[in-house]
């Protein structure tokens, strides 16, 4: 299963702590990296077992959990840059006064309306997240959406891909299957995307590639491998030095 998938369908306690069990392995949710429970992993002078070894892994590359999400893109999150900087000072530990010193905003008091503004936000959303658990009990008619691939750019329309759509563009654009060349490269954006999405798994995760790699990977699927390496980058799917040195495969 994809990192994506697994990531949006993940529970709140996977969520929080940043990965799940799937089989043998543990699986980060922010990048996919795996661990084999019964394996021991060494870092310095330190052995570690899967599970921990990963909690380390999380906190070495993504900070924390907290960091990871705060940092999504803000249609994911529903935060507004102001809220986004906030939840961030709280998250520090920093007080009231020393946050509206920091940000240079209202009062010590402002701060504290603020704090309840999104107390008000969790306490909708969680009414919201059960409204929704018991309409799918009911919506018998409700189309299954792809899921956003979460490190997406511009997160908007362009992502309403129902499963069935999904299908049939990949039939359309890979006749001889998504190992296969393409047909060509649609500007339409949502055939663009579930385009890219294709071509993005033929990347590892956890993996880094020099831009000849790149190039390698991708002149089999079409003939400008140039334009695709592009908007892989400018779709969040892939990601680069910025001197081109190395690319890698986004969560």
């Amino acid at each position: 299963m994809e990192v994506t998938e697994l990531f949006w369908q993940a529970s709140f306690d996977e969520w929080k702590r940043g990965y799940v069990q799937e089989g043998d392995f543990h699986i980060c949710l922010l990048c996919g990296k795996q661990t084999e429970i019964g394996v021991i992993y060494p870092v310095e002078d330190v052995l570690y077992d899967a599970e921990r070894y990963l909690k380390w892994h999380i906190a070495q590359a993504h900070g924390s959990v907290f960091q990871y999400l705060v940092g999504l893109d803000k249609k994911l999150t529903g935060l507004t840059d102001h809220q986004n900087s906030l939840l961030q000072l709280f998250y520090e530990g920093k007080s009231d006064s020393e946050i509206q010193q920091e940000l240079n905003i209202g009062s010590a008091s402002t701060i504290r309306n603020h704090r309840f503004g999104l107390k008000e936000k969790e306490r909708q959303a969680k009414v919201f997240l059960v409204m929704m658990e018991l309409l799918k009990e009911k919506d018998q008619h409700a189309p299954v959406f792809v899921d956003i691939h979460k490190t997406a750019k511009m997160v908007d329309e362009r992502y309403n891909i129902t499963q069935d759509e999904y299908e049939k563009m990949i039939k359309k654009y890979f006749p001889n299957g998504t190992s296969g060349e393409l047909t060509s490269f649609s500007q339409q954006e949502k055939h663009k995307i579930v385009v890219l999405r294709e071509i993005a798994k033929r990347f590892e995760q956890d993996h880094f590639y020099s831009e000849k790699e790149v190039n390698e990977i991708l002149k089999p699927a079409f003939h400008d491998y140039v334009k695709l390496r592009r908007y892989l980058i400018e779709y969040g799917f892939l990601d680069r030095e910025p001197d081109g040195s190395q690319y890698w495969r986004k969560g």
